[in-house]
């Protein structure tokens, strides 16, 4: 699976982003994906993921409320809509693919596939 990520930008605080991340291969389906976030100076940290049928989601604390993650399996595509946008969200989004059970889902390690980060800057 390969993974392209697409649709960051600078923006102010509290307008609104849409990331996708597009995925080629024909297993898409079969693959939890997810959103972590690296911020310069430090780790990366999970964001939000969707399990592989798009039931469940779950979401890190510090963007509970404020981001949707969501999948298009016919479209191959995972979306990560981000509203009301705080200086803190500044960072390079990555996506990810992967099969972690439910208790570890913020580790990336376990995650197997990656996309090439695309950068988002909120100003204050």
């Amino acid at each position: 699976v390969q993974l392209q990520a697409s649709g960051g930008g600078l923006v102010q605080a509290g307008d609104s982003l849409t990331l996708s991340c597009a995925a080629s291969g024909d297993s898409f389906s079969s693959y939890g994906m997810a959103w972590f976030r690296q911020a310069p100076g430090k780790e990366r940290e999970f964001v939000a993921t969707i399990r592989v049928s798009g039931g469940s989601t779950y979401y890190a604390d510090s963007v509970k409320g404020r981001f949707t993650i969501s999948r298009d399996n016919a479209e191959n595509t995972v979306y990560l809509q981000m509203n009301s946008l705080k200086p803190e969200d500044t960072a390079t989004y990555y996506c990810a693919a992967g099969r972690p059970i439910l208790s570890a889902i913020a580790t990336p390690r376990l995650y197997y596939y990656w996309g090439q980060g695309t950068q988002v800057t909120v100003s204050s």
